[in-house]
């Protein structure tokens, strides 16, 4: 089994608990508005590597991860299920820390029973999954990501299912995702999750658009400034308050 992989990081901090192997894999459906990595799209790029090669890297630097381990994100981790399979399997066997930072994009009520099984052997050996969830209401998630949200929304309950620890990310963008009454909406959703171990709540960065120019593609959100620290502390607490509201009422 081979993976399509874009590229592979050694120091990892901002990708789940420790310092982390990162793993970026090649091919995403979602085309969002604010990707920095819009080279991950294509779903036939990058460069096959085997598990047992990934695994060897990480072991190469393995007394940094003390506390960490390896991270899958990309692209989307979740268009192959079958290699993040055998590489969770070999980490396993080494007692790695794994986790999947996903959209989730991938996950549909209506995928095939073997698929689905699959998944549900996957998550038996996953240690966390960070699920970004880029807006809560349906039609704006398509205008941001030009996909719908109702299968990333079903894959967080997914996982509250199987209880798989779970970090919800969620990047504020001035005029696109900062209105209250939706960061409400999306701690109300997330509130019921019992499986919820953390809320990371990013600023947007323009970083991204020198390497759209680079690329020569269109950056679509050109011209929206970057979000404020300060205020994103703010838009955080009403998400929370959402949360708040919702665990109330279930009692948990």
């Amino acid at each position: 089994m081979k993976g399509r992989i874009h590229s592979l990081e050694s120091f990892g901090t901002v990708d789940g608990p420790g310092v982390r192997f990162v793993v970026f894999v090649q091919g995403c459906p979602m085309r969002c508005a604010y990707c920095h990595n819009p080279d991950t799209w294509e779903m036939n790029g990058g460069t096959e590597m085997e598990p047992s090669y990934i695994i060897e890297q990480y072991e190469r630097n393995k007394s940094f991860y003390r506390g960490g381990g390896i991270t899958v994100t990309g692209g989307e981790p979740l268009m192959q299920v079958d290699f993040l399979i055998e590489l969770f399997t070999l980490a396993k066997e080494k007692d790695i820390h794994t986790c999947i930072d996903s959209s989730g994009i991938a996950y549909k009520t209506t995928n095939s029973p073997e698929w689905l099984a699959k998944l549900d052997h996957l998550m038996t050996l996953t240690d966390l999954v960070m699920l970004d969830i880029k807006h809560i209401d349906s039609e704006k998630h398509k205008e941001l990501t030009a996909q719908p949200n109702e299968g990333i929304l079903a894959f967080a309950e997914y996982l509250d299912e199987k209880n798989v620890p779970v970090w919800i990310r969620h990047v504020v963008v001035p005029t696109i995702t900062d209105d209250d009454e939706y960061l409400y909406k999306l701690g109300y959703f997330i509130g019921k999750l019992k499986n919820l171990k953390a809320l990371d709540v990013l600023p947007y960065h323009t970083m991204g658009e020198t390497k759209y120019e680079k690329l020569g593609m269109n950056y679509k959100l050109k011209g929206i400034p970057a979000m404020e620290k300060d205020a994103v502390v703010e838009k955080k607490q009403v998400i929370l308050n959402g949360i708040r509201k919702r665990r109330e009422e279930l009692g948990i």
